[in-house]
């Protein structure tokens, strides 16, 4: 399957989706899956448990990460006609806002802009849009142990960052697609239909929301 883009960016809040739907595409178009691993990230756990504490090694070691995984795309991205991740480097600030002081963010927005530069951009992203609810919903049903400690504040003011962020996005081409309604994992065709938004995105910006019930 030719999704007509070489290089896809996944986005969304924490219980977007955007991990599943990476993996989806990934293997019906035979493309390179780039995934983030949270679970990696030794400060993660103790964030959720004490976040003034930990939040900046934390971003910091997600920073450094990311960077790490996308310089390495620069160097295969000739063997790949497409490559799929499940994130996009420039959301890692969205973070940094919510949750750095003012302190951390000066040292913070020194660091991210030396690694900005080498960066490659995404042909296209998208942003996978879900009402609070719906995301805590989602990461009760999951039950990843350190994600239990996740409060409805703290994700409805994550998601309104998020929204914020990008309805001002505009360095690739944005398809947002509002998920509340959409069960791509489980309908399939939910999936082609959500695929066909993906082949006929040519650039700027375009909204996908699901309005009939199947």
């Amino acid at each position: 399957m030719d999704l007509r883009h070489r290089y896809i960016s996944i986005e969304g809040a924490i219980g977007a989706g955007k991990t599943s739907l990476a993996k989806i595409l990934a293997e019906m178009a035979g493309a390179k899956l780039v995934l983030e691993q949270p679970e990696d990230n030794p400060f993660l756990q103790r964030f959720y448990e004490n976040m003034e504490k930990y939040a900046f090694q934390m971003q910091l070691f997600f920073l450094l990460s990311r960077y790490s995984q996308q310089r390495e795309l620069v160097q295969q991205d000739l063997f790949y006609d497409c490559i799929i991740s499940d994130y996009l480097f420039a959301k890692d600030r969205i973070f940094a806002y919510l949750n750095l002081d003012e302190d951390e963010l000066i040292l913070y927005e020194h660091i991210y802009e030396l690694l900005n530069e080498a960066i490659p951009r995404p042909d296209l992203v998208i942003y996978l849009q879900a009402s609070t609810n719906v995301l805590m919903e989602r990461i009760k049903s999951r039950g990843r142990p350190y994600e239990r400690k996740i409060s409805e504040k703290y994700m409805r003011e994550l998601n309104e960052r998020y929204n914020s962020f990008f309805s001002y996005y505009s360095l690739s081409p944005l398809l947002v697609v509002n998920t509340d309604n959409l069960d791509f994992t489980n309908n399939q065709s939910d999936l082609m239909d959500l695929i066909k938004e993906v082949q006929n995105m040519k650039g700027g910006r375009e909204y996908y929301i699901l309005t009939k019930h199947k």
